[in-house]
Protein backbone atom coordinates (compact mmCIF):
# COMPACT_ATOMS: atom_id res chain seq x y z
CA UNK A 1 0.00 0.00 0.00
CA UNK A 2 1.37 3.37 -0.89
CA UNK A 3 1.84 5.78 1.88
CA UNK A 4 -0.72 9.07 1.08
CA UNK A 5 0.06 12.34 2.40
CA UNK A 6 -2.04 13.29 5.51
CA UNK A 7 -4.41 16.23 4.53
CA UNK A 8 -4.68 19.58 6.56
CA UNK A 9 -7.00 21.46 7.98
CA UNK A 10 -4.95 24.62 6.24
CA UNK A 11 -5.97 24.16 2.77
CA UNK A 12 -8.69 22.10 0.66
CA UNK A 13 -8.20 18.99 -0.75
CA UNK A 14 -8.73 18.50 -4.66
CA UNK A 15 -11.33 15.52 -4.67
CA UNK A 16 -10.75 12.52 -6.97
CA UNK A 17 -13.94 12.47 -7.69
CA UNK A 18 -15.75 15.50 -9.86
CA UNK A 19 -18.35 15.31 -12.20
CA UNK A 20 -17.41 16.18 -16.01
CA UNK A 21 -13.98 16.10 -14.97
CA UNK A 22 -14.39 19.85 -13.18
CA UNK A 23 -11.65 20.16 -10.11
CA UNK A 24 -13.61 19.63 -7.08
CA UNK A 25 -12.08 20.67 -3.28
CA UNK A 26 -13.34 18.91 -0.13
CA UNK A 27 -13.26 21.40 3.36
CA UNK A 28 -12.66 17.63 5.23
CA UNK A 29 -11.52 19.34 8.12
CA UNK A 30 -10.13 16.42 10.37
CA UNK A 31 -7.60 14.40 8.25
CA UNK A 32 -8.77 11.24 9.58
CA UNK A 33 -12.95 12.44 9.47
CA UNK A 34 -15.43 10.02 7.07
CA UNK A 35 -14.52 12.38 3.89
CA UNK A 36 -10.93 11.88 3.91
CA UNK A 37 -11.32 8.33 4.61
CA UNK A 38 -14.13 8.36 1.70
CA UNK A 39 -11.19 10.08 -0.41
CA UNK A 40 -8.50 8.09 0.57
CA UNK A 41 -10.05 5.08 -0.45
CA UNK A 42 -11.65 6.26 -3.69
CA UNK A 43 -8.15 6.97 -4.96
CA UNK A 44 -6.81 3.28 -3.64
CA UNK A 45 -10.09 2.00 -6.18
CA UNK A 46 -8.66 4.43 -8.57
CA UNK A 47 -5.49 3.75 -8.77
CA UNK A 48 -6.25 -0.56 -8.63
CA UNK A 49 -8.54 0.17 -11.29
CA UNK A 50 -5.72 1.59 -13.44
CA UNK A 51 -3.80 -1.09 -12.38
CA UNK A 52 -6.30 -3.60 -13.60
CA UNK A 53 -6.55 -2.01 -17.23
CA UNK A 54 -3.10 -1.56 -17.59
CA UNK A 55 -2.71 -5.42 -17.32
CA UNK A 56 -5.42 -5.84 -20.01
CA UNK A 57 -3.70 -3.14 -22.42
CA UNK A 58 -0.42 -4.93 -22.35
CA UNK A 59 -2.26 -8.81 -23.22
CA UNK A 60 -4.36 -6.90 -25.83
CA UNK A 61 -1.52 -5.18 -27.03
CA UNK A 62 0.31 -8.88 -27.53
CA UNK A 63 -2.27 -10.25 -29.16
CA UNK A 64 -1.84 -9.37 -32.89
CA UNK A 65 -5.53 -10.31 -33.89
CA UNK A 66 -6.80 -7.61 -31.53
CA UNK A 67 -9.19 -5.83 -33.47
CA UNK A 68 -9.70 -2.25 -34.18
CA UNK A 69 -12.76 -1.45 -31.49
CA UNK A 70 -10.91 -3.56 -28.50
CA UNK A 71 -7.64 -0.99 -29.11
CA UNK A 72 -10.16 1.79 -28.81
CA UNK A 73 -11.47 0.69 -26.00
CA UNK A 74 -8.84 0.16 -24.41
CA UNK A 75 -6.82 3.41 -25.32
CA UNK A 76 -10.52 5.39 -23.89
CA UNK A 77 -10.27 3.36 -20.43
CA UNK A 78 -6.24 3.90 -20.56
CA UNK A 79 -6.77 7.68 -20.75
CA UNK A 80 -9.24 7.55 -18.09
CA UNK A 81 -7.17 6.15 -15.45
CA UNK A 82 -4.25 8.41 -16.53
CA UNK A 83 -6.31 11.35 -16.09
CA UNK A 84 -7.61 9.84 -12.57
CA UNK A 85 -3.64 8.79 -11.07
CA UNK A 86 -2.49 12.60 -12.93
CA UNK A 87 -5.33 13.88 -10.12
CA UNK A 88 -4.01 11.74 -7.37
CA UNK A 89 -0.61 13.09 -7.85
CA UNK A 90 -1.66 16.42 -7.83
CA UNK A 91 -3.93 16.38 -4.69
CA UNK A 92 -1.10 14.09 -2.96
CA UNK A 93 1.64 16.87 -4.01
CA UNK A 94 0.05 19.88 -2.65
CA UNK A 95 -0.86 17.92 0.75
CA UNK A 96 2.83 17.10 0.72
CA UNK A 97 3.67 20.69 0.34
CA UNK A 98 1.45 21.48 3.30
CA UNK A 99 3.22 18.87 5.60
CA UNK A 100 6.77 20.51 4.69
CA UNK A 101 5.35 23.85 5.43
CA UNK A 102 4.29 22.65 8.56
CA UNK A 103 7.47 21.17 9.54
CA UNK A 104 9.22 24.20 8.45
CA UNK A 105 6.96 26.06 10.82
CA UNK A 106 7.66 23.53 13.70
CA UNK A 107 11.49 23.99 13.14
CA UNK A 108 11.47 27.71 13.87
Amino acid sequence: MLTVPKATANRPRLSPWSENGKRVYLHAGDPKGVISRLADEMEEAQLGAGREVLGAARTLLDDPDASRPELRFTATRLTECLFDALRIAESRGERLADDEDEGEAEDR
